[in-house]
C-alpha cells in the first residue's frame, strides 16, 4: 500500500532562490508513479501555492499551517481566528508599534503602510508589499496573521494571548495561529478521508512550523538546511534542498 508524502515548500521543495529543483520534481513524480499520494503542507496561503501545485499536479494540500485544507480539489477545512482575539492582537501590536498582515485564502492585507520589517520578511518569499486596510479583520474571516516583531518581544504576546500559537519563520516575523493549530492537525483531515493513519505519512520539512508534523508522521524527514531543533527530532536528515536533498532521500527511503 502506498504512503502519503507531505512536503513543506520553502526550504524543502523550493531552494534558496525559491525554485523547484528539477531533481526534486522528477523524484516526486516518480514517487507518485510508485503509488504514493503527494501532498503539500505549508505555512503559505492558498493563493501563494498555485505554481508548485501545477508543477507537480497536486490537488491535496494543507495551507496556513493547518488552517486551510484541500483534499483532492475539495476544501475540507477552513479554520479562522475569532474577531475578539484579533482585536486584542491589534490593540497590543498598535501599542508596541508592530505591524500585522492579515491573510485569507485570496489575499494578504497589511495593517499599515511601508513598514521595513514587513518588506524584509516578504522579500524572502519574493512577495510584494500588500494593500493596506487596518480594519480588514473586522469584515473578513482571517485564517492566519503575521506579526512583525523580534523574538524577545514575541514572548510578551505569548503571555498576554494564551489562546494563540506563535511560530517564528523569519528574523522579524512569526505566524499567529489559533491554539492547537499545526500542520499535523491539518494533515489529519486528509488522512481521515484517505482511510490512512499518521503511520502511513512521510513528512518533509525544514522550519519550526514543521516540528509537529515531523513528530506525528510515521517518518519525519528534516532537510539538511533546516533548523537545528527540527533536525534533532526528525527520523532522517536529508541533504540540502539545493543539493538534490529531496531526490536523494526519496531514493534512500525506497519511495522511488
Amino acid at each position: 500500500m502506498g504512503k502519503i508524502l507531505f512536503f513543506d515548500i520553502d526550504g524543502t521543495l523550493y531552494d534558496h532562490e525559491k525554485r523547484l529543483p528539477a531533481s526534486a520534481k522528477k523524484a516526486i513524480l516518480a514517487a507518485r508513479e510508485n503509488g504514493h499520494l503527494i501532498a503539500i503542507a505549508t505555512g503559505r496561503a492558498p493563493f501563494m501555492v498555485q505554481p508548485v501545485l501545477e508543477a507537480l499536479g497536486i490537488d491535496t494540500y494543507v495551507c496556513f499551517n493547518g488552517q486551510y485544507v484541500v483534499h483532492r480539489g475539495e476544501r475540507v477545512h477552513s479554520g479562522v481566528h475569532s474577531p475578539e482575539l484579533l482585536s486584542r492582537v491589534k490593540e497590543m501590536a498598535d501599542r508596541k508599534g508592530h505591524p500585522l498582515v492579515y491573510m485569507d485564502e485570496k489575499e494578504m492585507v497589511a495593517s499599515g503602510e511601508g513598514h521595513p520589517h514587513v518588506r524584509e520578511s516578504l522579500d524572502t518569499l519574493k512577495l510584494r508589499y500588500p494593500r493596506v486596510d487596518e480594519d480588514f479583520y473586522k469584515n473578513h474571516p482571517v485564517n492566519q496573521v503575521l506579526l512583525f516583531c523580534g523574538e524577545e518581544e514575541e514572548e510578551d504576546y505569548r503571555e498576554a494571548l494564551p489562546g494563540m500559537e506563535f511560530v517564528r519563520w523569519q528574523r522579524m516575523c512569526c505566524d499567529i495561529l489559533p491554539s492547537g493549530g499545526s500542520k499535523a492537525a491539518g494533515m489529519e483531515f486528509i488522512l481521515e478521508r484517505e482511510g490512512l493513519t499518521m503511520e502511513d505519512a512521510v513528512a518533509f520539512g525544514d522550519g519550526l512550523n514543521d516540528r509537529e508534523m515531523l513528530k506525528a508522521a510515521g517518518i519525519g524527514v528534516a532537510m539538511g538546511n533546516g533548523h537545528e531543533e527540527v533536525k534533532k527530532l526528525a527520523d532522517y536528515v536529508a541533504g540540502d534542498v539545493s543539493e538534490d536533498g529531496i531526490a536523494r532521500i526519496l531514493d534512500e527511503l525506497g519511495l522511488v
